[in-house]
């Protein structure tokens, strides 16, 4: 009972996942308005919340190191957007050397934050808070106020357009790739049990790693399948693949990686252990000022513009999946795949809502009561786990 008890527990986010797209669907198909499940409505859903991912899978390294998190990173965004339309639409700079040098910016606007926050020990609220001001004022400076479109078609394709290039084969594709992804989910459940095994790491029953598997599998089937049945794969979602693999490799079997679920467990006992924590703490807003550029070329190409006001909220959004995904509001717990279910979770409430025709401003209102409830949910674990 108590394994059963604990295995609901770590998986409580992506039952919660599971609820509210039931809850959506049931609302959805009773008003008539069609389907969440919809061909169109998953496309929508990746293209939509790609930037969310991105930005929250940086994000969870910042909350990583101590529950500290990145207030700039929404006028992070529209300063690289900005800059992305000043070289690639008025310049006519080259769009490959444009795209270096917008990545580039982020990486020194995110260590310009960094130094502040690692080495001279700034509090990351204020220095992002002022990042948050000043580069939203550079933005507005640098567009003169204005919008900046449209970006070239050379530019567009590598975010807007999907595969296979050839529409007959789009289904068969799809189901090939979803097939793929589910034997190699497989294959890594296999030599993860086996690995843990060999080194003695408890590890769930096998049962339920079967089922979880199973259930995994099955959704990426049904994601690819409806896939399919559109447009085919968005590029935009290999990118996410990209990003989401990278990072969670990074922080489960690197060094540095661990390093973060160190530092933020309790940064005095990982100094004395010999980790480097000031660089620690530069690495983790260093990379989101990276993420933040990658974010912000994402999002140029899928509104073909370079607005002032773009990346608005951004940082909410998150933030918000962090912790609706499980990252620990203090610090050192947290897993990328969380984030990811916690993006997911805020885009399906979005689209859910959007379909049922809810005010913008109550939308607001339940992801703010969501997000909280997260947090609760935190809290509460915690105190219960230190009273045992």
């Amino acid at each position: 009972m108590s394994r059963v008890t604990d295995t609901l527990r770590k998986n409580t986010m992506f039952i919660a996942l599971v609820v509210v797209t039931v809850l959506f669907q049931i609302l959805i198909t009773s008003q008539g308005k069609g389907s969440l499940f919809a061909p169109v409505n998953i496309t929508n859903l990746i293209n939509q919340n790609g930037y969310v991912v991105i930005l929250a899978t940086g994000m969870l390294l910042c909350i990583l190191t101590g529950g500290n998190v990145d207030l700039a990173i929404g006028s992070i965004v529209a300063l690289v957007g900005a800059l992305a339309g000043k070289l690639i639409v008025e310049f006519k700079f080259n769009i490959y050397i444009s795209i270096l040098i917008c990545l580039l910016a982020g990486v020194m606007i995110g260590a310009w934050q960094a130094f502040w926050i690692a080495y001279v020990r700034i509090p990351p609220f204020i220095v992002t808070l002022a990042g948050m001001l000043t580069f939203r004022g550079v933005t507005l400076i640098l567009l003169n106020g204005l919008t900046i479109s449209p970006f070239p078609e050379e530019y567009t394709r590598y975010f807007n357009s999907y595969l296979p290039l050839d529409a007959k084969y789009k289904f068969i594709v799809s189901i090939a790739i979803g097939i793929l992804i589910c034997l190699t989910l497989v294959i890594m459940q296999t030599f993860s049990r086996i690995s843990r095994r060999r080194k003695g790491y408890a590890q769930e029953s096998l049962i339920m790693t079967i089922i979880k598997t199973s259930l995994v599998s099955a959704v990426v089937i049904a994601i690819f399948w409806l896939l399919g049945l559109d447009k085919g794969i968005p590029v935009v979602l290999i990118f996410l693949a990209v990003v989401v693999f990278a990072y969670s490799y990074y922080t489960s079997n690197t060094v540095p990686g661990r390093h973060l679920y160190a530092m933020g467990g309790n940064e005095k006992a990982a100094r004395l252990s010999g980790i480097n924590t000031n660089k620690t703490l530069f690495f983790a807003y260093t990379n989101m000022g990276f993420l933040s550029a990658v974010a912000a070329l994402v999002c140029v190409a899928r509104f073909n513009s370079a607005t002032p006001s773009s990346g608005t909220s951004y940082e909410l959004d998150a933030i918000g999946a962090c912790f609706i995904g499980g990252a620990s509001a203090y610090g050192g717990v947290g897993k990328v795949s969380g984030a990811v279910i916690g993006a997911i979770l805020i885009g399906i409430i979005n689209n859910g809502m959007s379909i049922l025709g809810v005010d913008s401003n109550w939308q607001r209102a339940v992801k703010g009561l969501v997000l909280l409830a997260a947090v609760i949910f935190d809290v509460l674990s915690k105190r219960r786990k230190s009273v045992a």
